[in-house]
């Protein structure tokens, strides 16, 4: 596997424990709908947190969460529609980023709650 790969894959499993120890109840990993994957599906208090998962070794060419472009989003939100319906929810959503950079040997982690927006 590509070491792009192996870092996605740790920041996800080091935003997956972040949101645990904040109470967080992990619903989905990895959900697939057509051509989205939705990192996270989480439940808090009453809200479907969803969560994108942005991992850079460095932020030398920007900050993880500016990697989020306006096709993903899209893709995303038509995805967790879906998923709601599915499920027969009636809850309110949020989407999230988590933003993770490599600094030597830790991992640097932001949570941006409502990243996009309501729907």
């Amino acid at each position: 596997m590509s070491k792009h790969y192996d870092l996605g894959r740790t920041g996800e499993q080091i935003a997956t424990d972040f949101l645990l120890k904040k109470d967080y109840e992990i619903l989905e990993r990895n959900w697939r709908f057509q051509k989205a994957e939705v990192d996270i599906i989480a439940r808090k208090e009453g809200v479907l947190a969803i969560v994108e998962v942005k991992t850079r070794s460095t932020n030398e060419f920007g900050n993880p969460q500016d990697f989020v472009k306006q096709k993903k989003i899209k893709l995303l939100t038509k995805a967790v529609n879906e998923y709601v319906i599915q499920n027969d929810l009636d809850i309110e959503v949020r989407f999230d980023i988590i933003a993770i950079t490599q600094s030597k040997e830790k991992f640097d982690i932001e949570h941006l709650e409502d990243a996009f927006y309501h729907f």
